[in-house]
């Protein structure tokens, strides 16, 4: 686990070193607000003698040099709460402490979701574009799954799976525990068969569609390309396509709806659920998804935007806020009552927007 946090009382915002810390836990320094959120970072050996920035940098998701950097000079300190500098040199072993402002997000306010289904033991919802499906360290109120409990009265419910804060569509939510294990079980079954096999996803019981605007057509049909992490990308969030016979086994196959200029409307079938499958497959093939921070024009626009430094000539690239990729239809059998259920999100509008505005096929 590389840190932990949580959040300390504070004898008072400018007294001494905080002396309530339990033994081996981090003293709170002088000035640190009460409800400042502690993250401490271990320096594995490989890491020692790095700059402090560049450590901080490698440990942190999407975050920028420069960003890195004002962290450490905001809020780095050791355990005994002395102030740490971005060129000081780590050693291993050593802990470094972050101390962070609380979160900070307008107040939670409820947002219109549009529910697709619903039954005794399931939810499933059209996510809007830029919504955080869980809490995170950005993203902590105004996510789907608080967004859900405020609206239904705290009633508490289970998320079957993910979409990325940028994707738009449909999210599966479970009613109870059983409805959660029930259903995640349907999904790691299609994902076993599909690895193994790589037989068609009815085989399975469940498909899954996608829609993406892209930059250019791609070449439609079957896309059988193995993904893995990205381990020299520094943001410790990207996949690359694997070597012949490494890496975990993907397959998406793609149909070109219709093609507008420069720009594809591509419905994209995901047999397998790895991490960015769509995109990687996409960027692979020269035809990049719309908008996309990193696997399109510049990987280096995802920590851009994340610490809020895209500039007008960025945006002018990207095109779009967010990428363009949207879950758009799963037929699936419901694994308590045995219905088959057809759901369908329709593309959202700034996606239908965007591409309206592109004009006739041509």
């Amino acid at each position: 686990m590389l840190g932990h946090m949580r959040a300390f009382r504070a004898p008072g915002a400018d007294g001494p070193a905080d002396p309530t810390a339990p033994p081996g836990e981090p003293a709170r320094p002088p000035g640190v607000a009460p409800d400042a959120l502690l993250r401490v970072l271990r320096v594995p050996p490989e890491s020692a003698g790095l700059r402090l920035d560049v450590f901080v940098q490698s440990q942190l998701r999407n975050t920028s040099r420069t960003r890195s950097r004002a962290i450490v000079e905001n809020s780095a300190y050791d355990l005994e709460g002395r102030r740490l500098r971005a060129n000081d040199r780590v050693r291993a072993e050593q802990r470094v402490a972050l101390w962070r402002p609380a979160f900070e997000e307008a107040d939670l306010r409820p947002v219109q979701l549009r529910l697709v289904h619903e039954d005794a033991h399931l939810l499933v919802v059209d996510k809007p574009p830029l919504m955080a499906v869980h809490p995170t360290a950005r993203h902590h109120s105004s996510t789907l799954m608080k967004q859900l409990e405020l609206a239904r009265g705290g009633e508490r419910v289970w998320l079957i799976h993910r979409l990325d804060r940028e994707t738009s569509g449909l999210v599966l939510v479970a009613r109870s525990p059983e409805a959660d294990r029930a259903f995640k079980r349907l999904f790691e079954e299609r994902s076993t068969r599909e690895a193994t096999s790589l037989a068609h996803a009815s085989s399975a019981g469940v498909a899954k569609t996608y829609l993406a605007l892209t930059w250019g057509a791609p070449s439609e049909g079957d896309v059988r390309l193995p993904v893995e992490p990205d381990t020299a990308n520094p943001l410790r969030v990207k996949m690359r396509i694997a070597a012949p016979g490494t890496g975990l086994p993907a397959r998406t196959s793609l149909t070109v709806r219709e093609v507008r200029g420069r720009y594809a409307l591509v419905e994209c079938e995901l047999h397998t659920g790895r991490q960015h499958q769509i995109r990687v497959h996409l960027a692979a093939l020269g035809t990049p998804v719309v908008g996309d921070k990193l696997y399109g024009p510049d990987e280096r626009l995802l920590a851009r935007a994340a610490d809020g430094e895209l500039t007008s000539d960025d945006l002018a690239r990207l095109e779009l806020p967010r990428h363009a990729l949207h879950a758009h239809r799963y037929r699936l059998r419901h694994p308590l009552t045995g219905e088959e259920l057809e759901l369908v999100a329709p593309l959202p509008a700034d996606l239908a927007d965007f591409w309206g505005s592109k004009g006739a096929s041509g």
